[in-house]
């Protein structure tokens, strides 16, 4: 089955890209994989400490991932898987959809703050020409209403 893939992180723009990915998959009878990643800049320090970190950071990114489940299952009868990668983003995602071969779709939240899209859209977006799957790019300013209409069908 068809999965849609979409990235958890604490970005404004991550709500609107869940939403969306929350929305065709009702549409469409596909499911939605949620993959957050730790990064390794979080765990400098001693092995001890960075054990408690890492911990720490799988708690919170357990937490804020109820919250999106919780919504997508019951406003839109879609039950979430979740991944946690460590890594740099980019080539956690990229290992991600190499290593799922059920993920159609790269669903990714466009930044709204000034002139750019985001580091994660920019990086992706230059990898898109070798990617075995279209990215969407849901707009973060987008309204709900908006996004639930082109959602649709």
């Amino acid at each position: 089955m068809r999965k849609f893939l979409v990235i958890l992180d604490d970005s404004r723009e991550c709500l609107n890209a869940m939403r969306f990915a929350a929305l065709r998959a009702s549409q469409t009878g596909a499911k939605v994989q949620i993959l957050s990643i730790i990064t390794p800049d979080e765990f400098q320090g001693w092995a001890g400490v960075a054990d408690l970190m890492r911990a720490e950071a799988r708690e919170r990114i357990e937490a804020h991932f109820e919250v999106f489940a919780k919504w997508m299952r019951d406003r839109q009868g879609v039950d979430p898987e979740l991944v946690i990668r460590e890594g740099e983003p980019v080539d956690e995602i990229l290992a991600q959809i190499s290593e799922d071969l059920d993920i159609g779709i790269l669903v990714l939240g466009a930044g709204t703050e000034g002139n750019s899209p985001g580091p994660l859209v920019t990086q992706m977006s230059r990898n898109s020409g070798s990617l075995p799957i279209p990215i969407t790019i849901v707009p973060g300013e987008m309204s709900r209403d908006r996004l639930e209409a082109i959602s649709k069908g």
